[in-house]
């Protein structure tokens, strides 16, 4: 940031991966500044509206900006992931583009967890609750995509965080709870979502109506 002035603030993609609102992917540094900047390893942007804030210690542009600035630079799926990551109140969604909004901010928390949420709304079911805070005795869940209505919950499986012991204890744990709770646990896998089809009969099955 030095090599670029005092008013210059980490921005779009760099300032997304610092808000861990997508994965850094080793790409130049991307900043926003004033005045032009060059440099090897730095990818400016010029603007006289600087929005800053400080975040572990780095000049960087609010998350709202950042957001916006991504989808300029970004395509859709890591735009989509990002605005889903970035949890915005419904005040602040208010402030977002149309453009931006239309990719859903349903607050997810993994590519597939986005891909089996759309592909429900796409069906013309229901949608479901992502992510809601749910309290079980002793500690507090968030059930991966939820109907309150017909006690039912979906739990999105992917290889990278439920393919080892630990994690499927836990996952078998948190159903048991739940299921103690009242609520049915359907288990959806990315192997499941080759098979669209199938997936879309069991959540009618379970009682998932159509929008």
């Amino acid at each position: 940031m030095k090599a670029c002035g005092p008013y210059a603030v980490l921005s779009h993609y760099s300032a997304a991966a610092l808000r861990e609102l997508v994965r850094w992917d080793g790409r130049p540094f991307e900043i926003t500044a004033p005045s032009k900047h060059r440099h090897p390893r730095i990818k400016a942007h010029r603007s006289k509206n600087i929005e800053r804030e400080i975040l572990k210690g780095i000049p960087v542009t609010p998350k709202l900006r950042t957001v916006i600035d991504l989808a300029r630079v970004a395509e859709e799926p890591v735009v989509k992931r990002a605005l889903r990551a970035a949890k915005f109140t419904a005040a602040e969604l208010e402030q977002l583009p149309k453009s931006i909004l239309d990719l859903g901010a349903a607050p997810t928390r993994s590519p597939l967890e986005d891909r089996v949420h759309d592909f429900v709304v796409r069906s013309g079911l229901e949608p479901p609750l992502a992510n809601p805070v749910y309290r079980l005795p002793g500690r507090t869940v968030f059930p991966d995509l939820y109907w309150p209505q017909h006690r039912l919950i979906v739990e999105v499986d992917s290889v990278q965080w439920h393919d080892d012991p630990l994690a499927r204890a836990d996952d078998a744990q948190r159903q048991a709870e739940l299921e103690a709770a009242g609520e049915r646990v359907l288990r959806v896998t990315s192997a499941d979502m080759r098979n669209p089809r199938l997936v879309l009969a069991r959540l009618k099955a379970a009682g998932v109506k159509e929008a």
